[in-house]
C-alpha cells in the first residue's frame, strides 16, 4: 500500500460525483480509477475529478493493481456482483446502500470478505454524522430516560416514470430500500433490531411507492416508520423518552442540527457530508480491520433483514430482478 490510499470508483452517476468530491479532500487519499459503460462518462469524470485512470468496464478497474479501495455506486441492482468481482480481486469495499437487494447475497458478500481478509462496508453515512454520533452518547448517557418510542420517515413526490430508477423494478426501484432504509437504520441505530414488523403499502409497477412500518420491541417499545415517492414526508426523526425527546427537524439522513429536551446542537459540515463516512474507511483499512464498529456487516443484515420483512408485508421482493 502506498502512503495514500488509492480508491477506485465503480459508475459516474450523481452519488459516485459527491462521494468522490469528498474523498479528494482526505489528504491521505487518490482517487486513481474510475469506470463506466460509457468511456466518454469515465473519462469526463475523471477529467472533472483530476483522476489520472479511465476505463469502460469495472472488470479493468478491478484488474488494476494499484486500486486499493472500490467504492460501488451503481445502481442498487448490481452492487452484489461488482462487490463480490471487488472482494474476488482482492479490493477493500465501500458499497453504496442498500448493500444488496436480497439477505442471500449479502451473506455471500459478508462471508467472502471475511474469507479474504478484506474491508467491507455498506455506506450509511448517517452513522457517521457528528450530531447522530452526539446523539447516541446522549442517549446512552440516560439524557432523555428510557426510550419508548421513534419516528422516523424519509420521502418526496416524485413523478411517475417507469424509466426513472426509483421506478424501475429492474434496478431495484421503490421508495423502500432507497429510501426507508434511512428510517430503519435510525431505528435500529437507537433500539436495534426489532421483535416484530408490521406494514402497509402501495405497489405501483412492482415497486412500492409508499409503505409505513411498525416495529415491535419488548414491553409495547415501537418505531413508527415511513417512506414514499409520492408524498413530500417530513424526512425527519424524533426519538422519546420517559424524561424527553432528541428532535432530528430534517435531513434525517445527514442533520446539521439536533434539539435535546430543548437544546440545540449543530456542527460544521464537511464537504458534502460523506467525509466523516469516508475517513472511517481509510481509517479502518490502514489499521488492518475487516470492519466499522460504527456500521459492521452484522448491523447490515439486521437492517437488510428489517426491510425484507416489510418488503414481504406489502408483496414487493427482488428475487426475480438480481443480476448475478
Amino acid at each position: 500500500m502506498s502512503n495514500k490510499l488509492r480508491w477506485g470508483v465503480v459508475a459516474t452517476g450523481g452519488i459516485a460525483d459527491v462521494v468522490t468530491g469528498d474523498l479528494r479532500l482526505l489528504p491521505d487519499v487518490e482517487v486513481l480509477a474510475v469506470s463506466s459503460r460509457a468511456v466518454p462518462k469515465a473519462e469526463a469524470f475523471a477529467a472533472k475529478h483530476g483522476i489520472p485512470r479511465a476505463y469502460g468496464d469495472y472488470a479493468d478497474l478491478l484488474a488494476d493493481p494499484d486500486v486499493d479501495v472500490v467504492y460501488v455506486a451503481t445502481p442498487h441492482v448490481q452492487h452484489h456482483a461488482v462487490t463480490r468481482a471487488a472482494l474476488e480481486a482482492g479490493k477493500h469495499v465501500l458499497c453504496e446502500k442498500p448493500a444488496t437487494l436480497t439477505l442471500a447475497e449479502l451473506q455471500d458478500v459478508v462471508h467472502l470478505a471475511h474469507e479474504r481478509g478484506l474491508f467491507f462496508m455498506e455506506a450509511i453515512w448517517t452513522r457517521f454524522n457528528p450530531l447522530v454520533v452526539r446523539m447516541t452518547e446522549l442517549i446512552a448517557e440516560g439524557a432523555i430516560g428510557e426510550v419508548r418510542s421513534v419516528r422516523a420517515d424519509f420521502g418526496f413526490t416524485l413523478e411517475h416514470d417507469p424509466e426513472h430508477r426509483l421506478w424501475n423494478k429492474a434496478l431495484g426501484g421503490g421508495s423502500l430500500f432507497d429510501l426507508g432504509i434511512y428510517p430503519v437504520s435510525f431505528a435500529h441505530l437507537v433500539l436495534g433490531e426489532p421483535e416484530t414488523v408490521q406494514a402497509h403499502g402501495r405497489l405501483v409497477g412492482g415497486v412500492d411507492a409508499e409503505i409505513g412500518m411498525l416495529l415491535g420491541y419488548p414491553d409495547g417499545v415501537h418505531a413508527l416508520l415511513g417512506s414514499s415517492l409520492v408524498s413530500p414526508l417530513k424526512s425527519g426523526a424524533v426519538v422519546y423518552g420517559t424524561r424527553g425527546l432528541v428532535d432530528v427537524p430534517e435531513a434525517l439522513y445527514n442533520p446539521s442540527r439536533i434539539v435535546v429536551n430543548g437544546v440545540e446542537h449543530r456542527h460544521e459540515q464537511e464537504g458534502a457530508g460523506y467525509v466523516p463516512q469516508l475517513r472511517e474507511v481509510v481509517k479502518r483499512v490502514r489499521a488492518g480491520e475487516t470492519e466499522s464498529p460504527s456500521m459492521r456487516p452484522a448491523e447490515s443484515l439486521a437492517i437488510l433483514r428489517t426491510l425484507t420483512r416489510a418488503a414481504e408485508r406489502v408483496g414487493l421482493t427482488y428475487d426475480d430482478v438480481t443480476v448475478g
